[in-house]
């Protein structure tokens, strides 16, 4: 009986854990969360890398050749991590459209690392940040 609970509980924690290709997998079906900002695409790279820097992400892998980056953030005491893409393309010389999608590692977590309006609102206070002529700082901005 016991083997069966363990069997049944494990079923239903793995079953719907999310990778680096979930989001990908995501973007390709047309999934995310899309604003277009007054930022030419140089800035808007970094301020992207930045963003996911100041929401606790982990490593990022960065393909821009390809226009986006991937990354994740670990597990803490509310949820199992989450995985996470920013894909940036050029409106024009000084517009960026940045497309971002953030999963839970696991499907069945109430809560996710970073969500993709957080990003959106760490994104859109680091480019204020930048139009006023200031540094990016290291730690995350108030967003109030």
């Amino acid at each position: 009986m016991r083997f069966l609970i363990l069997v049944i509980v494990s079923t239903f924690l793995f079953s719907g854990c999310s990778t680096l290709n979930s989001v990908i997998e995501a973007k390709e079906d047309g999934k995310g969360t899309v604003k277009v900002y007054d930022i030419n695409m140089d800035d808007a790279w970094t301020l992207a890398k930045k963003s996911f820097r100041w929401g606790g992400a982990d490593a990022i892998e960065e393909y821009k050749e390809e226009g986006y980056m991937l990354t994740s953030k670990g597990m803490n005491l509310v949820s199992s991590g989450s995985v996470m893409g920013a894909w940036l393309e050029k409106v024009d010389d000084d517009k960026t459209r940045v497309t971002v999608i953030t999963k839970r590692r696991i499907s069945t977590n109430i809560a996710t690392g970073m969500t993709e309006d957080k990003f959106h609102r760490l994104f859109a206070k680091g480019s204020e940040i930048l139009k006023s002529g200031e540094k990016l700082p290291l730690s995350a901005p108030d967003l109030n």
